[in-house]
C-alpha cells in the first residue's frame, strides 16, 4: 500500500502573507488543492493523510469535496502539526501506522509544492523498489561555497557531489518511523530535511532526477512564478 503524507502545518512566515502560503489562492484555488488533486487521482496512491491545524480542517474538507470523489474516498484523516517539520512528520507517521503496515510505503510531500506531477510520483515509487526509500534531487548549477563564519569564503565545495533535495520522498513506513523515534526527544528538533533521519539511521535511500518545475513556494516571487505557469 502507498500512503501519501501531505505536510500543511507550516505558517509560511517568509512569504509575508496573512495566512499560511499553502492556503493562499493561486489560479482561483488554494495552493494545497493542486497536490491533493494530483495524489488523490493517482492510481498508485491508496490513501493520503494531511498534517494541518484545527482551524483549517473544515475548509480543507470542503476543498477536498470540490476536488472530486477520489479525494474524498482516499482521505484517511488529519494529523496534528508538531513543534517543527519533522515532528509534524512523526505525528503523521504515528497516525498512518494505525491503518498501514510497516512494509508499506509512505510518500511525504509539501503542500507548498503544488506543481507535483503524476510522472514524478511514478518515478519515486519505481526508484524505491529494491531499496528502503527514494528522494528526487536536482544537480547544483551554481558554484557552491563553504563559509565557517557566514562572511568569508572558507572553501569551495565540489558541486558535482552536491544535490538539492525535492519532494515527494518515499520511505518504508516501519523503518522510517523507527529512524525518527531514535531521534527523540531533542535531536529531532534539529532535523531540516525529511531524508535526514533515514540517512542517519543507515537506511538505503536512492536518488532519482527531480523536476525543475516542482519548486516549493517560499517567497512571493515563487508564488508569482507558479501563478504565471498556471495561466
Amino acid at each position: 500500500m502507498n500512503i501519501a503524507l501531505i505536510l500543511s502545518g507550516g505558517t509560511g512566515s517568509r512569504l509575508g502573507a496573512d495566512i499560511p502560503k499553502q492556503y493562499i489562492e493561486a489560479g482561483g484555488r488554494p495552493v494545497i488543492s493542486y497536490c491533493i488533486e494530483c495524489l488523490s487521482r493517482h492510481s498508485r496512491i491508496d490513501g493520503f493523510q494531511i498534517v494541518a491545524a484545527y482551524e483549517w480542517r473544515e475548509r480543507l474538507s470542503r476543498w477536498m469535496a470540490q476536488t472530486g470523489a477520489d479525494a474524498v474516498r482516499k482521505f484517511r484523516g488529519y494529523s496534528l502539526p508538531g513543534g517543527n517539520r519533522q515532528l509534524s512528520i512523526l505525528h503523521g507517521l504515528e497516525d498512518i501506522r494505525k491503518y498501514a503496515a510497516d512494509a508499506d510505503w509512505v510518500l511525504i510531500h509539501d503542500a507548498a509544492r503544488p506543481a507535483l506531477t503524476g510522472r514524478l510520483v511514478d518515478a519515486c515509487l519505481d526508484a524505491a523498489i529494491g531499496h528502503e526509500g527514494a528522494v528526487p534531487v536536482l544537480p547544483m548549477k551554481d558554484t557552491v561555497y563553504f563559509s565557517e563564519d557566514g562572511h568569508r569564503v572558507s572553501s569551495l565545495i565540489d558541486r558535482d557531489a552536491v544535490y538539492a533535495g525535492q519532494a515527494p520522498e518515499v520511505f518504508r513506513l516501519g523503518k522510517y518511523y523507527e529512524a525518527n523515534m531514535c531521534l527523540l526527544p531533542q535531536r529531532i528538533l534539529k532535523i531540516n530535511g525529511s531524508t535526514e533521519p533515514a540517512v542517519m539511521a543507515g537506511m538505503d535511500i536512492v536518488m532519482l532526477p527531480g523536476e525543475e518545475g516542482n519548486f516549493k513556494i517560499t517567497t512571493r516571487e515563487d508564488l508569482d512564478r507558479f501563478v504565471g505557469n498556471e495561466r
